[in-house]
């Protein structure tokens, strides 16, 4: 069975946000999309949530708006919330137990930062046994900074997910997959 990963799809990475990412809104709305042939199909949706545990962190600070999913996308109440405060969605959460009791076994995935939270849970999923396949579009990511060096958002996004697409998962277009499911 398939099952759709919403992952930190929250207000703190939107303009306005502690933490903006680059195309935030359109990965969003992106995701969504994918988020309505889910829900149309009755296939299991999980959003992931993340809580600083860091006070110094500067986002994701527990009990603010920027903590909270993005409005465009809330989950509807018979939709599973998994919190979590570390980038992969599995560590010290119940995910993996989820996905297995529901007999999940491929993991459609969407979110935010590509980099970072994204990334971690793909390779975690794939480590676990999940099939996976990163919705690319319907992912966001920022500008990065390494030797003194910026690295814009758009090469930091096409380099995790070519990262990505070989042996962790297949990387797709939301309009692909849409035509294809």
């Amino acid at each position: 069975m398939k099952a759709l990963l919403i992952i930190d799809i929250q207000n703190d990475y939107f303009e306005g946000g502690a933490m903006p990412l680059v195309g935030a809104f359109e990965a969003a709305q992106k995701a969504k999309s994918v988020l309505e042939h889910f829900r149309k199909n009755s296939l299991p949706v999980i959003f992931i949530q993340h809580i600083a545990a860091r006070p110094e962190a500067g986002f994701f600070l527990p009990d603010t708006k920027g903590v909270e999913i993005y409005e465009g996308i809330k989950p509807q109440s018979q939709e599973k919330v998994i919190v979590k405060y570390f980038p992969n969605s599995f560590r010290e959460t119940n995910l993996d137990e989820y996905l297995k009791n529901l007999k999940v076994d491929e993991l459609v995935i969407t979110g935010m930062m590509t980099h970072m939270c994204v990334d971690a849970t793909t390779r975690a999923a794939k480590d676990l046994g999940y099939d996976c396949m990163v919705i690319s579009n319907a992912c966001a990511t920022r500008d990065l900074e390494i030797f003194g060096e910026k690295v814009k958002a758009q090469e930091v996004q096409k380099s995790f997910l070519a990262a990505l697409d070989y042996f962790y998962s297949d990387v797709v277009m939301a309009e692909d997959y849409l035509a294809k499911n």
